[in-house]
């Protein structure tokens, strides 16, 4: 039997997922929720309680030891772990480590002693700033001022100069806490740190999340100089060379043999960003092929056929663990905005969905909704702002059905507009996450993309693609061969486009855009 592992270190836990390749079957599926099973840690959410809200930092100790106990469950549960012959994986994007010594430097661990005790010691930085951090405004602003502003900035790494993202947080780490940046010897990312601890040694940023962090040239897959300078001193000497998402980082060490059952030589392939590792999981890696994540934030990516920017400055590029690029955008007001619109009109899913298929057209008779009922990440809306506009009863609030629809047609129009810079025809789009299964949702996606939506019954998206990765980098299998056993789509429930709304959502897209300049 060919196994192979997938981890998945969230927000709000740690996953593993295991799968046979002989037989395309999941074997295991086991997940630690951080407050749950470690409410030591006082992290409910996933990060440490603060009074300056903008500031979202994790223990990273938290993370260790719940790598320890989803080992521990799935011996538990029977599972032979010395049938794994490679592990991948992933770690929520942009969250960072701060050691004061190299992995390389520690050797194996002692199987004498919980593993997190052995890493406390080891830690120049207490808690680690993770995605949802947004207290870098500054230091973005003095990133993108010493390279020659945020365009510069976008054209190097892909990104503007962006909150959450790794390179402002050092920034911000090295003007706050000097004596602490001075002991700090390496940097990993949530990504790069749990291979390293399985291993034993440092392991390597990879392109897919190292791109990420303001800090990596996307042309050439190293460490920018300008971008380095920019963000504080002999930060090169803090961070191993990225390298390519296929990489081999070290094999197990003793310490998870002893304690879990691994065999010793097992590979260990380099793990990248929870957004790329899904983007594998859900079978996307090829152009043309779409996902859109429907969750309390909507997401949309896709793989890129060439590199290229946002030049709007809204989306993001990140390395494709296949190889490559993807892009990446991402709308705060997903869920959110659905969610409120069927509280204020006591609305079920039910007839949410009904609302806009049997109740509704396309185009909602002009009337339209922006979705900003929280501050927006794309486009850029920095305080609550939903606007009504249309017919008195729709803006005085007394029609719902119209409302469903303006609101989910608005959302899917700020989709389709805000990734038209990736110059890529997205002919399929799969769906996944909670709304996913809407059928009035699919329905006007699939109208507005004029595209083929399938939902995806993949669940752990990201820990598959750990486990993919794993098993087409030990084995060489082709992607769309492993895509097929265990990413396969519903196409029983898969809706196709009415090429008569065309016109309509073409007129639509162009009031939105004029009605967001109102805003």
């Amino acid at each position: 039997m060919a196994h192979f592992l997938g981890l998945d270190s969230s927000t709000q836990s740690l996953s593993a997922l295991l799968i046979d390749t002989d037989t395309g079957k999941v074997v295991a599926d086991r997940s630690v929720n951080f407050g749950e099973r470690l409410p030591q840690y006082k992290s409910p959410k996933g990060f440490l309680p603060n009074p300056d809200a903008a500031i979202k930092h994790s223990d990273p100790l938290m993370w260790v030891e719940a790598l320890e106990i989803v080992l521990a469950d799935l011996r538990k549960a029977g599972v032979d772990l010395g049938k794994v012959r490679g592990i991948s994986g992933a770690g929520q994007q942009h969250g960072s480590v701060y050691l004061a010594k190299s992995m390389d430097q520690v050797g194996d661990w002692s199987p004498s002693a919980p593993l997190h005790e052995q890493v406390r010691p080891l830690l120049s930085r207490p808690s680690s700033p993770i995605w949802m951090d947004s207290s870098t405004s500054e230091e973005c602003a003095e990133i993108a001022a010493a390279v020659g502003g945020d365009e510069k900035v976008a054209t190097i790494s892909g990104s503007r100069a962006t909150l959450r993202f790794t390179g402002p947080q050092i920034r911000r780490f090295y003007k706050t806490s000097p004596a602490e940046w001075q002991r700090t010897a390496e940097i990993h990312l949530v990504s790069s740190f749990i291979p390293s601890l399985l291993t034993g040694k440092s392991a390597n940023i990879d392109l897919g999340d190292g791109a990420g962090m303001n800090l990596l040239e996307l042309a050439t897959g190293k460490w920018s100089d300008a971008l380095l300078e920019a963000t504080a001193p002999s930060l090169r000497d803090k961070l191993k060379p990225p390298v390519a998402c296929t990489t081999q980082v070290g094999q197990i060490a003793g310490y998870f043999v002893k304690r879990y059952g691994f065999t010793p030589g097992t590979k260990i392939i380099t793990f990248t960003g929870d957004n790329p590792s899904s983007l594998i999981g859900m079978g996307a890696s090829e152009p043309g092929t779409a996902v859109i994540s429907l969750g309390t934030s909507d997401t949309v990516f896709t793989a890129m056929a060439s590199q290229r920017t946002d030049p709007r400055g809204y989306g993001s590029v990140f390395g494709n663990p296949a190889g490559g690029f993807m892009s990446l955008a991402c709308f705060s007001n997903g869920s959110l905005a659905r969610e409120e619109i069927a509280k204020r009109f006591h609305l079920t899913w039910d007839d949410f969905a009904a609302a806009i298929v049997d109740k509704t057209k396309p185009g909602n008779g002009g009337n339209l909704l922006l979705p900003y009922f929280v501050p927006e990440i794309t486009p850029r809306v920095l305080k609550a702002a939903p606007r009504w506009f249309g017919s008195d009863a729709f803006v005085a609030g007394k029609d719902a059905a119209a409302a469903a629809r303006a609101v989910v047609e608005a959302q899917a129009i700020s989709m389709r507009i805000h990734s038209d810079w990736i110059g890529e025809k997205m002919h399929t789009i799969l769906v996944t996450g909670g709304a996913s299964k809407n059928r009035g949702l699919l329905r006007v996606l699939a109208d507005v993309f004029q595209a083929t939506i399938m939902p995806l019954s993949v669940s752990n998206s990201s820990a598959l693609g750990g486990a993919l990765r794993a098993a087409q980098a030990v084995e060489g299998r082709a992607w769309q061969d492993l895509y097929a056993t265990f990413s396969p789509p519903e196409r029983a429930l898969a809706v196709t486009p009415d090429p008569s709304t065309r016109p309509t959502y073409e007129e639509l897209a162009r009031n939105f855009a004029q009605q967001l300049s109102q805003i």
